[in-house]
């Protein structure tokens, strides 16, 4: 397990118990007392830190090296049943977004998703799953391939933000995900949509548009990451804490701001503490979500996701 820079005094904690332990064994000695002194001090430790994350931690949560990626989830989600399709039938196929039929409770359902891959050789070849125009146009083919079956559509969005290349540009990549956003709202089946990850920029939002969005605890969704935010405010990123902070992009804030629908719990510590409750815990909603859709018609699908996101905002005239 790796550790990021505020968990030291977890991992402190945890060396001790596993040296107490070890002595014990070794000696003979009954050190029952004092591991389970430590253990309790672990547990008070870990909930003092995960209870008062500040957002720039949650963002650093949202990239711990053993987090669950989308792949990952979808496995679990679907048991096996999950069937990749490739392509945009345009260009190629871009291997940071993915997508494919699995069921769920024996629900079937189109799923799409960033893959940022899980070690230097596969976040190589997923682009660190920054998907080019072609990666929208596949997710877009997906979803009308689940229109025309009438199969409900589930979107995990974990990515830093589209690919900014020149060749990307140069392919469309603006036009790319504002078709997505258009088409979307207009799809006659029911869309949810999950921050498992990173939620940043319109490289979220192109397979981001949904009757119900929801959030895992330790995520981000925001329009700029801290650090460019603060490359461009302060020219420098050593400001990103307090870009963070400003940006209101945790779970939290953007429940508050209503602009998402639930927060998905996860366990004490990330739901790469305890990947088989995390897992659970986005079945669950997943499927609450399901079985509060799915007596909705096409028509009020539709009406309901433009209702959702026209009332998004305040303003003042």
């Amino acid at each position: 397990m790796e550790y990021l820079d505020f968990e030291l005094p977890i991992k402190e904690l945890e060396e001790q118990i596993e040296k107490c332990q070890v002595i014990g064994e070794d000696t003979q000695v009954d050190v029952s007392a004092t591991c389970e002194q430590l253990t309790q001090k672990l547990e008070e430790t870990k909930k003092h830190i995960y209870e008062n994350l500040t957002a720039w931690q949650r963002v650093q949560m949202s990239r711990h090296p053993n987090r669950p990626y989308t792949l990952e989830h979808i496995e679990n989600l679907t048991e096996g049943t999950f069937l990749e399709l490739f392509g945009d039938r345009g260009f190629k196929d871009d291997k940071a977004m993915v997508g494919g039929l699995g069921k769920i409770n024996g629900q079937s359902f189109m799923i799409i998703g960033q893959q940022k891959g899980i070690n230097t050789k596969m976040r190589q070849l997923r682009n660190f799953g920054m998907a080019n125009p072609e990666g929208y146009r596949k997710a877009l083919r997906l979803m009308r391939m689940a229109e025309k079956f009438n199969i409900p559509v589930l979107t995990l969005v974990d990515t830093p933000g589209a690919y900014p290349g020149l060749e990307a540009e140069e392919r469309g990549q603006g036009e790319a995900i504002a078709r997505n956003i258009f088409e979307m709202i207009r799809l006659k089946v029911p869309i949810i949509t999950v921050i498992i990850g990173e939620g940043a920029s319109g490289g979220a939002l192109g397979i981001g548009v949904g009757n119900k969005v929801y959030m895992m605890e330790n995520t981000w969704y925001s329009v700029i990451s801290p650090e460019s935010c603060s490359s461009i405010l302060w020219r420098s990123w050593e400001h990103k804490e307090k870009a963070a902070e400003a940006l209101k992009l945790t779970a939290k804030d953007m429940k508050e701001n209503e602009l998402i629908d639930e927060i998905i719990p996860e366990p004490l510590g990330g739901a790469h503490r305890d990947k088989p409750t995390a897992f659970q815990n986005v079945k669950d909603y997943v499927m609450k979500a399901f079985n509060e859709l799915k007596g909705l018609t096409s028509e009020q699908l539709i009406e309901q996701r433009m209702d959702k996101y026209s009332k998004m905002g305040h303003y003042q005239e």
